[in-house]
């Protein structure tokens, strides 16, 4: 039972991500202008007399098509809170799982603080330090449900001498690539993702483009201000842009690295999977800039970074002698 209910709940919660990376790149983070409700609602409610009240009480005009978005994404969000409280509860009932009772109360902490980086998002107008903030907060959750599940499962690779190198180029693989995602996170909320519209150059044939990266890494910048379709200028966008790619690059060559360690590991399947996803992953990345941002390509590039992310957690664990991780 609590092995299935951990599967469910990775299943949702990588739902729940690219749920809400199809929120905030469809432009609806305030769809909703409060919470928890929307417009005063747990449900919108569409009627002329709802409507009324929405445009008399709030600033925002309501859309409905936005509206919508960010509250399926808030009720799957909750479904996953609540499976999560479960498992927790599930394992500090039985004596048989007390070896998961940490793991799984840090992930209903987890999952609060989630809940309220949600709350900020909306009321702090989809800041860019908070958005990118709920963006890894979800990520994390979606990999130490992994972890749950692996623990359960305690499958592991073969110990051999050779272990040693390759566990230490996943360690920073998976640390590089945190980092890459975070660097995406910032690029989507600061609406930098067509900044630089040429590829692989940028601003034309420029391999050093004339950016500016101070104004661009501005992580706080005060209360009250709308960051909807965002304030920066084009330079400092630009440089959110191009360290992206370079991130990319960085990310790339250490795992294309790891999955030829793995390879001569005899992992095999493991070095395949990271090698593949890693190809649709930068091939994605190029389609959305040579094609303008398409809403389905923008999407299944977070949705592929999350997988990619828990492909290497899996090799993390695998590559792992204790059992306790």
């Amino acid at each position: 039972m609590f092995r299935n209910l951990t599967i469910f709940a990775l299943l949702l919660a990588l739902v729940v991500v690219v749920l809400g990376a199809y929120v905030r790149l469809s432009d609806a983070g305030l769809g909703c202008p409060d919470w928890p409700g929307c417009y005063g609602s747990l449900i919108l409610d569409e009627s002329p007399e709802g409507l009324a009240h929405a445009e008399k009480n709030y600033e925002r005009p309501v859309e409905a098509s936005k509206a919508w978005k960010e509250m399926i994404h808030r009720y799957f969000a909750s479904t996953l809170g609540l499976i999560i409280l479960i498992l927790t509860f599930m394992a500090w009932r039985s004596p048989a799982l007390a070896s998961l009772r940490g793991l799984t109360t840090g992930l209903s902490l987890l999952v609060m603080f989630q809940g309220a980086l949600g709350m900020w998002t909306v009321t702090l107008l989809v800041k860019p330090v908070i958005v990118m903030s709920h963006l890894l907060g979800g990520l994390a959750t979606l990999s130490f449900l992994l972890l749950l599940l692996l623990r359960v499962r305690k499958k592991r690779l073969p110990s051999d001498n050779k272990n040693g190198c390759v566990k230490n180029l996943a360690i920073i693989a998976l640390m590089v690539l945190v980092a890459q995602i975070a660097l995406g996170g910032w690029t989507s909320t600061n609406y930098a993702a067509l900044a630089c519209p040429e590829f692989p150059t940028c601003f034309g044939d420029s391999w050093s483009p004339d950016v500016d990266y101070k104004e661009g890494f501005v992580l706080w910048r005060g209360l009250g201000v709308d960051y909807e379709f965002g304030v920066l200028s084009n330079e400092a966008r630009a440089a959110i842009h191009w360290l992206h790619r370079i991130g990319a690059l960085i990310t790339t060559v250490i795992l294309l690295w790891l999955s030829v360690l793995l390879f001569k590991l005899r992992a095999i399947k493991e070095a395949i999977m990271l090698a593949g996803l890693l190809s649709v992953q930068v091939l994605l990345g190029i389609v959305n800039v040579l094609l303008n941002l398409p809403l389905h390509a923008a999407v299944a590039h977070n949705a592929v970074a999350a997988i990619l992310l828990l492909s290497l957690v899996y090799v993390n664990f695998r590559l792992t002698k204790d059992s306790t991780i």
